[in-house]
């Protein structure tokens, strides 16, 4: 049977512009709306039935790649930086359960915050995304109660995941809920709790953390058949991990184990696979979460992250003042251990995300040039930011930008 139902006007909008960022949320909130994955695997907006106007309405407010959540001033004696955002507490820190900190793609900040909220009944469930076990190359939505759900789930997954598709049906379970997730997740939930109150009571807290970028899922499938080993005979397959930065290790059912270096798997394969909403991504470091996580990479003497396999540390910047107070409940119950840093030094820890935000808006440029409708990015800074890129910088974003966008290499 065919099906007739198109997209309502702003998600075709934004599918039109190619911004959509595979959070799920249209689908979460509207049955009229299903995640299916593209080509590369991304996820993408379907319509399996109608949308009612006042739903596509919502669409446009709280799709992130309608409209990006704008940063809130942090208040007080906080930061408001171009680059990272909101900033009440810069710190480093690593969590004090080894176990924990091995496991995790840097420190295990989050992983040790999402515990804490558990342990101490803030929450009842962590809801997150990780290794599909039926499918290890896939990413799914995960919902953890406690610490062994909350380890088997620990690292990074540089892999298309939607963990909003099923927010509606999320909360029809009672408890109060601890979301983790990509900045653009983070921001769509966020605009979704500041149009509807109840949607806002269910979660306490909201953790995020400085997003390199999406890849597509045949980013994933180039490591593993370098790796030499065939998706259906995994039993395991981790990105990164089990000490830091970790390795990208595959695992068989009949206990084999093939790993590439992060170098060689983020570096030489994911990272020329990322979607085009990440390329112009005004937040890519959780500015709306209440706490926001990092690598907190040492850097050499001319100012470039070091890769060398260490004892992970995160980079931890709080928010808002439930962030805040979390964090510091978390760290005097001794499940951190945190030193405060200079804003000025997330610059040589993530010299690539400071890239990015100068370069977002002669990106977005190219898509106005090519007549390509962009998300709206007010309260973010992007002016500021590009400021701060040379002219020869710019220029040449501009024209790489627009050449993709001409040869549909986006």
């Amino acid at each position: 049977m065919t099906d007739h139902h198109a997209l309502p006007p702003s998600l075709a909008r934004v599918v039109r512009g190619n911004s959509c960022s595979g959070c799920g949320l249209c689908a979460g909130v509207a049955p009229g709306i299903a995640m299916e994955r593209d080509a590369k695997g991304w996820w993408r907006p379907k319509a399996v039935g109608p949308v009612p106007a006042e739903t596509d309405a919502l669409f446009a407010h709280i799709c992130p790649g309608a409209t990006v959540a704008p940063w809130q001033p942090a208040g007080g004696e906080a930061t408001l930086h171009p680059y990272w955002g909101p900033i009440r507490d810069c710190l480093t820190g690593f969590a004090t359960d080894p176990e924990l900190r091995f496991a995790a793609s840097s420190g295990g900040a989050l992983s040790a915050l999402a515990l804490h909220a558990l342990s101490t009944g803030l929450v009842s469930r962590v809801l997150h995304v990780g290794m599909d076990p039926e499918a290890p190359l896939l990413t799914t939505i995960r919902r953890s109660t406690g610490r062994a759900d909350v380890l088997a789930s620990a690292g990074s997954r540089y892999a298309p995941a939607a963990p909003l598709a099923e927010l509606m049906a999320e909360l029809e379970t009672p408890g109060r809920i601890l979301f983790i997730g990509k900045p653009c997740d983070v921001g769509a939930l966020r605009q979704l709790m500041a149009a509807d109150p109840a949607v806002a009571a269910r979660f306490p807290l909201l953790l995020s953390f400085f997003c390199a970028a999406t890849p597509s899922q045949a980013g994933t499938d180039r490591i593993v058949a370098k790796l030499g080993v065939a998706g259906d005979e995994l039993a395991s397959f981790r990105y990164r991990g089990n000490g830091w930065p970790g390795r990208a290790e595959a695992i068989t059912r009949d206990g084999r184990r093939a790993s590439m270096s992060y170098a060689d798997s983020w570096g030489a394969i994911l990272s020329k696979e990322v979607q085009w909403r990440c390329k112009i991504c005004p937040d890519a470091v959780g500015g709306v979460a209440d706490i926001a996580a990092a690598d907190a990479w040492h850097a050499d003497p001319a100012g470039y992250p070091l890769l060398e396999e260490a004892d992970g540390r995160s980079l931890i910047l709080t928010r808002t003042v439930a962030g805040a107070e979390a964090l510091a409940r978390a760290v005097a119950d001794g499940v951190l251990e945190v030193t405060p840093v200079p804003v000025a030094e997330i610059d040589s820890m993530q010299p690539s995300q400071a890239r990015r935000k100068r370069l977002v808006k002669s990106r977005v440029l190219a898509m106005a040039l090519a007549g390509l409708p962009r998300p709206k990015m007010a309260g973010l800074l992007v002016r500021e930011s590009a400021r701060r890129a040379s002219l020869r910088e710019a220029l040449r974003s501009l024209a790489g930008s627009w050449l993709r966008i001409r040869q549909r290499r986006w």
